[in-house]
C-alpha cells in the first residue's frame, strides 16, 4: 500500500481503525480526517467485511480492510499478520468499540445478570487491552493507541451497564499507558459528546425517538456546553483524534480529553441525585 503524500499531521504515518459500521459512524469520519491529514488507514471488519469494504469506498482513499472479531482469540493472533499484509508498522490505533447486551441498557440496573454485563465489560473495556497487546510488535516508536469514550462519572437514565464498562475502559486505558510508555508508545481516550450514530440507537434502545431519553439529554447537552454541541457532526471529535495520533501531543498518555463542547464541566439536571 502506498502512503499518502503531503504535509498534514500524519504524513507518513499508518493508522488502524477499528468500529466502522455506517459513514455516519464517529470511526468512519476519524479514518476520513486521518487520510485528509496524509495517513494511510487500515479498517478491521467484525462479521459483514463486505458492508465495510462498501463503505470505505466513500473515504477519500480507499483503505485495505481486514477481519477482527476483538472477542475471538484467533483473530487477535492472527491479526499482526493481516496488518503486515498492508504495511510494515503502526503509528496509530483507534478503538471504537463497545457493545451491551439489552437487558443491560435500559432495563433496571440490578435485573441485568452476569452473563450480559460480562459480555458488555469484555468487549468495551477489556477489548481495548486485547487489541493494544495484538498489536504490540507493530507498533513504531512514538505510536498512539486512543479509544473512544462517553463520560461515565455520573449515572444516566438508560446507559447502565454500558457507563460501568466506560468507567473499565478509563483504568484499562491508564494500565495500557503504564505498560507501554517505556516503549514510547502513548494511550489515550476521547470523551466525546453525544453524536447520532448507529451505535447511539443501539445504546439507546427504546430512549430513541422524539421526547425519549436520548433525544432529550442530546438537546439538554447542545443548551448546556459552553461551546455549543451538534449531534450531527463528529468533526470535532474527528479532528480531535487526528491531535492524539500526531506528534504534536508526545507528553500525554493514560488520561482522557473531553471533545464535548465543555458539557462535563457543567453539572446536568437532576445529576444531584444521580452519584
Amino acid at each position: 500500500m502506498n502512503e499518502h503524500t503531503g504535509t498534514g499531521l500524519l504524513s507518513g504515518k499508518t493508522v488502524l481503525v477499528t468500529g466502522v459500521i455506517t459513514d455516519a459512524s464517529i470511526a468512519f469520519h476519524i479514518a476520513k480526517h486521518c487520510q485528509l491529514h496524509g495517513a494511510t488507514v487500515i479498517l478491521t471488519a467484525f462479521g459483514r467485511p463486505s458492508l465495510v469494504k462498501a463503505i470505505s469506498k466513500r473515504l477519500p482513499h480507499r483503505p485495505a480492510v481486514i477481519e477482527l472479531d476483538v472477542r475471538s482469540e484467533a483473530d487477535l493472533a492472527a491479526l499482526e499478520g493481516r496488518v503486515r499484509e498492508h504495511a510494515d508498522s503502526l503509528h496509530g490505533v483507534v478503538h471504537s468499540i463497545g457493545f451491551a447486551p439489552p437487558s443491560c441498557l435500559g432495563e433496571p440496573f440490578l435485573d441485568a445478570p452476569w452473563k450480559d454485563v460480562s459480555v458488555a465489560v469484555e468487549v468495551s473495556a477489556y477489548s481495548y487491552a486485547a487489541l493494544a497487546r495484538s498489536v504490540r510488535p507493530l507498533l513504531a516508536p512514538g505510536a498512539s493507541i486512543i479509544g473512544l469514550d462517553f463520560d461515565p462519572r455520573f449515572s444516566m437514565p438508560f446507559y447502565n451497564w454500558m457507563s460501568v464498562a466506560k468507567n473499565a475502559l478509563e483504568a484499562v486505558n491508564r494500565y495500557v499507558a503504564r505498560e507501554l510508555g517505556p516503549e514510547g508508545v502513548r494511550s489515550n481516550l476521547i470523551a466525546a459528546g453525544p453524536v447520532k450514530t448507529l451505535a447511539a440507537k443501539a445504546i439507546a434502545g427504546d430512549a430513541l425517538g422524539p421526547g425519549g431519553e436520548l433525544d432529550l439529554m442530546q438537546e439538554e447537552w447542545a443548551e448546556r456546553a459552553p461551546l455549543g454541541w451538534d449531534v450531527d457532526d463528529p468533526t470535532s471529535v474527528a479532528t480531535t483524534a487526528v491531535a492524539l495520533l500526531s506528534d504534536l501531543m508526545p507528553a500525554t498518555t493514560g488520561t482522557v480529553i473531553y471533545a464535548d463542547g465543555g458539557a462535563g464541566t457543567v453539572s446536568f439536571s437532576g445529576q444531584e441525585n444521580s452519584r
